[in-house]
Order: C-alpha cells, then structure tokens, then sequence
C-alpha cells in the first residue's frame, strides 16, 4: 500500500502545483484594475474568484487537515469592498498552495483514509476524497478565470 501512498501524494502534489501555475498563467498579465473588475453585469471578478479559492483551500485543507487556525468568512470571499492589490491576493494564494502541498506530503496511508467533515462537506467521508474534491473544485474555478480573463483582454484591446 505505500506505493499507492506515494503516488497518491505525488499526483495530488502535482496537481495542485500544475493548478496554481496555470491560475498565475491568466492572471499575472491582468492590472490591479481587470483583476477586480467584471466584464459582466453579474458573476465574480478574477479577484473575488481568487480569494474563494484561497479561502477554501485554507479552510478546507488548512484548518480542518493542517490545523492552521484559519477562520473562514466565506461570503466576504464574494463580496470583499477593500480590494487588496493583486500582489497580495496572490502572495496569500501562493502560500496556501505551498501549505496545501506540505499537508499533502505529510500524508501517510492512515492519512488518507482518517475520517474528515466540515462545514458544507457533509459527504466527505475521508481526506482523501476531501483533496480530490478540492482539486475539482480548483479547476472549475479556473475555467472562470480564464473565460474572464478573455473577455476582459477583449475589451482592453
């Protein structure tokens, strides 16, 4: 079973890595200005989408696995007003990726099947499940990003 172990753990490493370069690919040409602006009159700016990203995995993974203390305000996700710079949305998303990968690495067999809830998880059964249910969701995630990032370099030609 160690070698599953370990190709669990190396494929979810990778794939969270693979994730947030390809989230860095769309949104590091964007300005402070297209990172919280919408082309749309309803839905989320990259910004907004950026912080649920982050907020999620720190909630998820971070409190609930890694026991970091993170306390999680799901809404102000959505609906944050202050818009930090992007730089700093992005440092705080970077270093949730890096926890996300250490927690991942610290998996051990027992790991992966140790029991795991939370809030709006009720189906959850185990960790397992939980990171590949966070790594779906990441990628949908992105594929918002990169519709949004089109449409605002469209309208920024």
């Amino acid at each position: 079973m160690t070698q599953l172990s370990d190709t669990i753990r190396a494929s979810f490493a990778s794939e969270y890595r693979e994730r947030a370069a390809e989230l860095h690919k769309w949104v590091d040409p964007l300005t402070d200005g297209q990172f919280w602006g919408n082309p749309f009159t309803h839905g989320n700016s990259v910004g907004h989408l950026v912080l649920h990203l982050t907020g999620n995995l720190n909630y998820y993974i971070g409190a609930r696995i890694a026991d970091s203390g993170y306390i999680r305000n799901r809404d102000l996700e959505f609906t944050e007003s202050r818009k930090p710079s992007k730089d700093e949305v992005l440092r705080k998303f970077d270093e949730i990726i890096a926890l996300v990968i250490a927690t991942i690495e610290k998996q051990s067999e027992s790991g992966w099947t140790a029991p795991y809830t939370a809030e709006r998880e009720p189906n959850a059964r185990d960790r397992f499940t939980l990171f590949l249910r966070c790594a779906s969701h990441f990628y949908h995630h992105i594929g918002q990003i990169i519709y949004l990032t089109r449409e605002l370099q469209k309208s920024h030609r």
